[in-house]
Order: structure tokens, then C-alpha cells, then sequence
């Protein structure tokens, strides 16, 4: 049985000097797009790590730690009900960390099939209207503010 997953997660928006930004369709629910995102493996992961590591295995890009940018945002939310058995009993909320990793130009990406299906890169304001999450969509419109 797998472990409960923490629920405490990092959102990473990847994105290009030129605003485009990548989003990834959920393999469990076509028609979710998404930026990477995913939960810390242990309580005392760093978040920075869980940042790279998730970007690592949902797009096989391989970033370095100082190329993110850590927003000091934090989003507190409840968990949709179809994924909740991946927690603990009475575990609804989960607090998702910001990140963002700027990348040269849009790339090709390998994504683990088990979790995503499609990728695109699309304008900023685009890709927030094609989020499924309201945070993701906040996130991604919020680009400009963070970018240096």
C-alpha cells in the first residue's frame, strides 16, 4: 500500500522570457490542464526540492535550484473529493507553496504517461484560462508580477 501523500504541495509555473507557459494534461481526468505540481515525499523535504524533483518527473526538464523563484505565496485549499483517498483520514486542505522556473524558449518535454498525456505552451494569459485550478489560474496570471 502506498504511503498517504503529504499535504503540503508546490505549484511550479514554467514559463519563457516571452510569458509563454507550459501546462500538462492529467492523465486521470482529460481536459485538466495544469502546471506541475506536486506533494512534498517526506515531512521534512525541502520545498525548493519538491519543486525540482516534480518538474523533473512530470516534464523530464532538469533544472537547477537557482534557477527558481520561490514567489513566498501559499495557497490553502480544499482537496478535490475524487482525490482524496490519497490522504490520511479527515485530511481535506492542502497548502500549495508558489514556484517559478523561466526557461530559455519552449522546449519538448517527456512526460510520465502513468500522470500526464499532453503538453502545450500558450501565452500567460491563455494558459489561465485553461487551468482547472482556480489557484493555477491565479498563479499563471500573476506571472508578470514575478518575473525579474
Amino acid at each position: 500500500m502506498k504511503p498517504f501523500k503529504i499535504p503540503e504541495s508546490v505549484l511550479v509555473v514554467i514559463h519563457t522570457p516571452q510569458r509563454e507557459v507550459l501546462l500538462i494534461e492529467r492523465a486521470d481526468n482529460p481536459g485538466f490542464w495544469q502546471s506541475v505540481t506536486g506533494s512534498k515525499d517526506t515531512v521534512d523535504e525541502a520545498l525548493l526540492e519538491t519543486a525540482m524533483r516534480e518538474v523533473f518527473e512530470e516534464t523530464g526538464i532538469a533544472a537547477a535550484a537557482g534557477q527558481f523563484r520561490d514567489w513566498g505565496l501559499s495557497n490553502v485549499y480544499e482537496i478535490y473529493p475524487v482525490w482524496r483517498h490519497r490522504y490520511a483520514a479527515g485530511v481535506t486542505r492542502n497548502t500549495e507553496h508558489v514556484f517559478s522556473l523561466c526557461v530559455p524558449e519552449a522546449c519538448e518535454v517527456r512526460l510520465n504517461p502513468q500522470e500526464h498525456t499532453a503538453w502545450r505552451w500558450l501565452p500567460h494569459h491563455e494558459a489561465a484560462d485553461l487551468c482547472f485550478s482556480p489557484s493555477n489560474a491565479e498563479a499563471v496570471l500573476l506571472l508578470p508580477t514575478f518575473m525579474a
